[in-house]
């Protein structure tokens, strides 16, 4: 995409010495037109008069820019440059400029529902800093229409709230195109797998590399976008929780299995070796069971009174 902003690099003068200059000469102007019906000469009175409009026209050209704002100046309808130097100054009063900033603004989306990678529906929002790069207002001036007051004109904060909107509704879609592209957590995807939820740091650079792309039309960059909201939608939540609270049961009791099983043999080796009791295979298995149930059970182990033998 071709860059046509370019610095104004056009005449201009200080605007303190311009401002005095043109005060003196509408005072000159004045004093014409005084002299004129003094004398009751008419060209003198005309001159006075036609001197003082242009004059007093004249201060249409003074620009006043405070830090991190731009101007972008043209003369009927042909670009002449952007206008970039701080404080008080006079151009050409013939040109027109359109006053644009360049400061850092913020975005904080409300949360969207989307689908993720696997399909469930999920809140997600965003944090968003950006601003105009100043190299290419142009293409935040010229390449992005804007509504026109009643009067005809647009003014800064027309333009602004014009781009501020812009960034919204790409913020919108690249937030959903990115929340498609991964799962929300690891549930039913590889365990190495990027998701929503264990890798912030690598979603948010794709979302702001995203971003910068759809935001560059507009000469906008992106300073930092952040996910500040994740979730599941209210109709899976609960679900989801229940689902995520099994599956860490499940692998709790994995574990739990694991060190009975290594417990009970290191308990029946030593029984063997000390030769206490001895034990056929049946009652070694009936002896592991027992030892599991007891350390694997949801409830308490409740007493058991064996009237009979293992074989009866």
């Amino acid at each position: 995409m071709e860059n046509r902003n370019f610095e104004y690099n056009g005449w201009k003068v200080n605007g303190f010495l311009a401002l005095f200059l043109i005060l003196a000469l509408i005072a000159g102007s004045i004093w014409t037109i005084v002299h004129g019906a003094i004398l009751e000469s008419p060209a003198w009175v005309i001159s006075g008069a036609l001197l003082f409009v242009f004059f007093l026209i004249s201060t249409k050209g003074f620009i006043l820019l405070e830090p991190n704002e731009a101007r972008v100046l043209t003369f009927f309808g042909k670009y002449c440059g952007s206008f970039y130097n701080t404080g008080f100054w006079w151009v050409n009063f013939l040109m027109s400029s359109k006053k644009i900033s360049l400061r850092a603004r913020n975005l904080n989306a409300e949360p969207i529902k989307v689908n993720d990678k696997t399909g469930n529906p999920i809140m997600i929002g965003l944090v968003l800093v950006w601003k105009l790069k100043k190299d290419e207002i142009y293409r935040a001036v010229f390449d992005i229409d804007v509504s026109e007051n009643a009067q005809g004109f647009v003014t800064q904060g027309t333009r602004m709230n014009m781009l501020e909107n812009f960034v919204s509704v790409q913020s919108d879609a690249a937030l959903r195109q990115v929340a498609g592209l991964y799962a929300y957590d690891d549930n039913g995807t590889e365990k190495q797998e990027v998701t929503l939820r264990s890798s912030s740091e690598e979603i948010n650079d794709v979302l702001e590399s995203r971003l910068s792309e759809r935001l560059a039309i507009a000469g906008i960059e992106v300073v930092e976008a952040r996910i500040n909201y994740l979730a599941y939608a209210p109709e899976i939540a609960a679900v989801m929780l229940r689902r995520q609270q099994a599956d860490a049961i499940i692998a709790a009791r994995e574990k739990i299995v694991e060190g009975a099983v290594s417990m009970v043999k290191m308990a029946l080796d030593q029984l063997s070796e000390d030769e206490v009791v001895e034990l056929d295979d049946e009652r070694k298995a009936a002896m592991v069971t027992n030892l599991l149930v007891v350390l694997c059970a949801d409830e308490s182990a409740q007493p058991v009174v064996n009237a009979g033998t293992l074989h009866h």
